[in-house]
């Protein structure tokens, strides 16, 4: 009976090793300070923008 149920002994039937995780790469720094200054020339206003949008007057709570 012992020859017949075994566990098997070749390297290639083992449990491979547990490997270990490498550590989490270094968070980057946030950057201050880096912020863009406004366009020289201004920001592009087209004339017609305001057609776009049209104003809802709010209705008033009741009390």
């Amino acid at each position: 009976m012992e020859d017949e149920c075994r566990t098997p002994r070749l390297l290639q039937n083992q449990i491979p090793a547990v490997f270990i995780c490498p550590p989490p790469p270094p968070r980057k720094k946030p950057v201050v300070g880096m912020r863009r200054p406004p366009p020289k020339e201004g920001y592009f206003q087209p004339p017609d923008l305001d057609s776009l949008f049209v104003y809802v007057a709010r209705k008033e709570a009741c009390a």
